[in-house]
């Protein structure tokens, strides 16, 4: 008990401490310098500091100037860096688009080095490419996010560029964001979902335009030469989006087409969600860490009883273990109402058809959003190959009737690129007629 108590004491005294060396202006907090600075480790004569460095910091002043007065792009500035051969503060020799644009919105170049933008929390992550490359899904992982502006904390050092400067660079960031071209697109419906199944990067949608229309393509992010130092990692052509778009629809249609399926699934799912192995185990803990927080309180008592402690000591450590203890009757009664709420699911169910009914009805008008909705409660994602495409589904298809044995698998549907496939890989083939997607045994 007092061990527990020792260990959250000095994590709260430790971030305490960070704080207040924050607030005193120490950039010791910082542990490390962006480029065009120097970090300076504390002595037992002084402290830790910035130093700049007149090389980098020209460069750094230069980038600023391009960006704000001459209207150069950032992919500009990247590139313009690499044919420097200036390395990175990490020793790369290659810029990245996402280093100048960190660069760019960093506040220390105007003399104020910030403590606590970001901070931690609990979330579930998308694919990466190598869970997707192995077929398994992601544990639940901590990812950062900002804080709010009002909580940063800001440590003076030394300015490169002048507050005006960067104010109209941080405008232009803005206005970049409000008045992108991406925000303007048609939204397309395997947006986040399709995926290479040679080198696991997604696929992004581009455009190219004839003489009459313009036509959209989803290619295939290891396919870009100007992305990484040794060209391309990927050969995969781009795939038509109508062509695509319409054979994971057709698909998605004809499995919603069961009504008993959906329901079993609805039935599975809710199953799975009340004994899932992370809401268990979340479970669990939670009750042992209340019935530790309530023996460690008995435990308290008995020493101040036994006048092993001191009514100034039971005071002081008495208020910290009541707290935890709510805490956890909160985090407990959050548990229950979610699991009611998952619950009500099941009326869902009574209905379904009539439900399933009206989506088919919609199916031929329903918009691009609404159906990227359902296709993202349907469809884990898209693998997406020179020869063949694999939708792996979260719905476990059944054996069909007079199917003589044969079975589906249950994580997915693949397509093979035969004669008569409706997609148009680039400019090696053309777009074909035919039959749209075939379940293979």
């Amino acid at each position: 008990m007092f061990a527990e108590y020792e260990k959250a004491q000095l994590m709260e005294r430790y971030r305490r401490g960070k704080a207040w060396r924050a607030k005193s202006g120490s950039v010791n907090v910082l542990s490390g310098a962006p480029f065009g600075y120097r970090y300076v480790r504390k002595t037992d004569l002084c402290g830790a500091a910035y130093e700049v460095l007149e090389h980098e910091a020209a460069l750094v002043a230069e980038m600023f100037r391009r960006y704000a007065d001459d209207g150069a792009a950032i992919a500009d500035l990247a590139r313009w860096l690499t044919g420097l051969g200036v390395p990175t503060r990490t020793g790369k020799n290659r810029w990245d688009r996402s280093v100048v644009w960190a660069m760019l919105r960093n506040p220390a170049y105007a003399g104020r080095a910030v403590f606590g933008k970001t901070m931690a929390t609990s979330g579930t992550p998308g694919l990466n490419r190598v869970a997707r490359l192995q077929g398994r899904t992601t544990p639940r992982a901590v990812k950062t996010v900002d804080r709010p502006r009002e909580e940063w904390l800001e440590i003076p050092v030394p300015a490169i560029v002048d507050e005006v400067t960067f104010a109209r660079v941080q405008q232009r960031l803005e206005d970049n964001k409000r008045f992108a071209a991406r925000n303007t697109k048609v939204p397309s419906l395997l947006q986040g979902l399709a995926a290479c199944s040679a080198c696991g990067y997604g696929y992004y949608r581009t455009s190219a335009r004839t003489a009459r229309r313009k036509i959209y393509y989803y290619r295939c992010l290891g396919s870009d030469d100007y992305r990484y130092e040794s060209g391309r990692v990927c050969g995969n052509q781009p795939v038509r989006a109508d062509y695509l778009d319409t054979v994971v629809w057709d698909h998605i249609t004809a499995l919603l087409a069961d009504p008993a399926l959906i329901r079993a699934e609805i039935s599975k799912r809710l199953d799975a969600a009340r004994t899932a192995d992370p809401a268990t185990r979340q479970r669990n803990r939670l009750e042992l860490e209340l019935a530790k927080a309530a023996t460690s309180i008995t435990a308290m008592i008995e020493a101040f009883s036994e006048q092993l402690l001191t009514i100034d000591e039971l005071r002081a450590k008495m208020p910290h273990l009541r707290a935890r203890q709510a805490n956890l009757r909160g985090q407990l009664a959050a548990l229950d109402a979610q699991a009611a709420d998952r619950d009500a699911y099941l009326t869902l169910a009574g209905d379904l058809e009539g439900f399933l009914a009206q989506l088919r009805g919609k199916a031929t008008t329903a918009t691009v959003e609404e159906r990227r909705r359902v296709l993202r409660l349907l469809v884990k994602d898209v693998l997406i190959g020179p020869e063949k495409i694999t939708i792996r589904h979260r719905i476990p298809v059944r054996e069909p009737a007079g199917s003589g044995g044969s079975h589906h698998d249950p994580t997915g549907t693949e397509g093979d690129m035969r004669n008569g496939y409706q997609l148009c890989w680039g400019r090696g083939a053309g777009p074909l007629r035919g039959s749209l997607l075939a379940c293979r045994p």
